[in-house]
């Protein structure tokens, strides 16, 4: 009989792996330490003004801020993504002159300058250039408010950004994608949004939510026209109170949370958007096999004749 040989299993050990745990573990505790047991961050005061009606009242401000300037610069941005896309160099020219222009400049400034717009310019007026001719007057003075001011001036800067990223999305789907989209003779508005749009998400959701994180961040900018968004309203009540550092900490809570949700939501939409990828592929190979099995041609019997 032959000797039957037992193989031992050991199993791999990282040492540095496990010291590198150790460390960062060590490091955690050292910093939740020093900022839960140290008085000086004033925790009461924080508790005390994190749920106060003031404070909220300025997060609201800072979530429609959010989701109108979302809502305009993906609708702007995507115009804009398809004129530089565009075959026509005039179209192609503005949209990049516009991208250009305010993507250099910092919000505050564009803020600032459309909060003096009235001082600029006394009135709109609507009609054809370089002529007499009006069809309205509008004064400016009760056009740009500070809620408009700052939906226009963020509307403004983001939607530059957004036209890049989407621009990018429709730059990373294959052509020839388009080229069997334009075979099979659809309209080209149904071949961006039924073909090209689909495959380009993949690319634009990432950086499109990235973008819409910073504008909600960038809300913050709005103090310098005393709108009373959140971090205005904080300033205004540490002011009073000269509690900095406990009211300043809720306000970057009230972000970490604003910024959670949305990074929640697009991790549902990335998976919603890859599921559906895989029920479609799914689908098409299920149909092409149907289709092969339809098609392909049965196999004839010989036929034996006999000689005489």
């Amino acid at each position: 009989m032959s000797k039957v040989e037992t193989i031992k299993v050991v199993p791999a050990r990282y040492p540095l792996r496990a010291a590198g745990a150790v460390a960062a573990l060590f490091v955690l505790a050292v910093v939740v330490q020093s900022v839960a047991f140290n008085p000086r961050w004033e925790w009461a005061v924080f508790a005390r003004w994190f749920f106060d009606l003031t404070i909220l009242a300025g997060v609201g401000q800072t979530l429609l801020l959010t989701l109108i300037g979302t809502v305009l610069s993906v609708a702007i941005g995507g115009l804009l993504a398809l004129a530089r896309l565009s075959s026509s160099w005039l179209l192609s020219s503005l949209a990049w002159g516009y991208i250009w222009l305010f993507r250099s400049l910092p919000l505050i400034v564009v803020l600032i300058v459309l909060y003096n717009f009235s001082y600029l310019y006394d009135t709109l007026s609507l009609g054809v250039p370089f002529t007499g001719i009006t069809w309205g007057r509008f004064e400016t003075i009760n056009v740009l408010g500070q809620f408009s001011t700052a939906v226009v001036g963020l509307t403004l800067v983001q939607s530059a950004y957004t036209a890049e990223i989407i621009r990018g999305g429709f730059l990373g789907v294959d052509h020839g994608q388009y080229e069997a989209a334009a075979a099979l003779g659809l309209p080209a508005w149904r071949r961006t949004v039924r073909i090209i749009l689909p495959q380009a998400l993949r690319t634009i959701l990432p950086s499109g939510f990235n973008e819409i994180i910073s504008l909600a961040k960038g809300t913050a900018m709005v103090y310098v026209l005393a709108m009373p968004e959140l971090f205005y309203t904080i300033q205004m009540i540490y002011n009073r109170t000269q509690e900095v550092i406990p009211l300043l900490m809720v306000g970057a809570v009230w972000y970490l949370v604003i910024t959670t949700v949305l990074s929640a939501i697009q991790y549902v939409v990335e998976r919603g958007l890859a599921r559906s990828e895989r029920r479609s592929a799914v689908n098409q190979n299920r149909a092409s096999s149907r289709t092969r099995s339809v098609t392909a041609p049965t196999a004839q019997e010989p036929v034996h004749a006999s000689l005489s």
